[in-house]
């Protein structure tokens, strides 16, 4: 019996391994945004809670000191939130052009796949034909040797 090889195997091959690479970028763009969120929550937790403790310093015994020490405190969180914040922005932009190649890559291999698929099809449509010459040519032979 014939054996189906595709002409373009290798292709393909090097197709489903691009998508595969892709999926890891994309997977590890996704996984630096997690990050960077994480860390923008914890810089907005810390930044409340020193804005508490101005609003508590502010309303007991006033200690300049402290109150000035808490507010210096606050506006360096708020700057490290505004670089976080670009962070977060910049990890975003990654995961979706990590998504874009993603879809890219997979369409491609999807492509490849359905020549091939359309490429046995054909392969098969042929086998058959021959099958069926093969019997003709037999019947023919059987019925006149009768």
């Amino acid at each position: 019996m014939a054996k189906f090889t595709y002409r373009m195997q290798n292709i393909l091959d090097i197709k489903i391994k691009m998508e595969n690479q892709a999926k890891i970028a994309y997977s590890a763009a996704n996984a630096k945004l997690a990050e960077e969120q994480d860390a923008l929550r914890a810089i907005m937790v810390r930044r409340a809670g020193y804005e508490r403790q101005a609003r508590e310093l502010a309303s007991g015994s006033l200690n300049l000191r402290e109150i000035k020490e808490c507010r210096n405190a606050i506006e360096v969180m708020k700057g490290r939130q505004r670089t976080q914040l670009m962070n977060v922005h910049a990890a975003e932009r990654n995961v979706e052009l990590a998504r874009k190649a993603l879809n890219e890559v997979m369409v491609e291999r999807k492509t490849h796949e359905k020549l091939r698929e359309k490429q046995f099809e054909e392969f098969k449509y042929e086998l058959q034909k021959a099958e069926s010459k093969e019997i003709d040519e037999l019947v023919s032979y059987n019925y006149h040797d009768s």
